[in-house]
């Protein structure tokens, strides 16, 4: 079994910064896909970003250019740098990993946590 540990998320203010990182622990595990997904309040789950275990990163067109996804495969990290912080950007975020353990697939998610951009 994998889990998940999120930390990061807060308040800010509209143009101001904030990094989210995600933690996978287990055992006997391998990551292809880590993700960070954000679902705000009346709205469907949504992807931000991605990476994959070759490095192949993919965002959402509302967040090229602010938000940077990066891993740290020594660690089974993903951390979201999210720069340029809009009020459109509040929603709770998800991390996503995708794998395979010694018993088969896994498809896990964080518990979430809270972004709050004021404006």
């Amino acid at each position: 079994q994998v889990q998940l540990a999120e930390s990061g998320g807060g308040l800010v203010q509209a143009g101001g910064s904030l990094r989210l990182t995600c933690t996978a622990s287990g055992t006997m595990f391998t990551i292809n896909v880590m993700a960070w997904y954000r679902q705000a309040p009346g709205e469907q789950r949504e992807l931000v970003a991605s990476v994959t275990s070759g490095g192949t990163t993919n965002y959402a067109d509302s967040v090229k250019g602010r938000f940077t996804i990066s891993r740290d495969y020594a660690k089974d990290m993903v951390t979201l740098q999210m720069n340029s912080l809009k009020s459109e950007d509040t929603a709770v975020y998800y991390c996503n990993a995708g794998g395979t353990t010694g018993w088969g697939p896994y498809d896990e998610w964080g518990q979430g946590t809270q972004v709050t951009v004021s404006s």
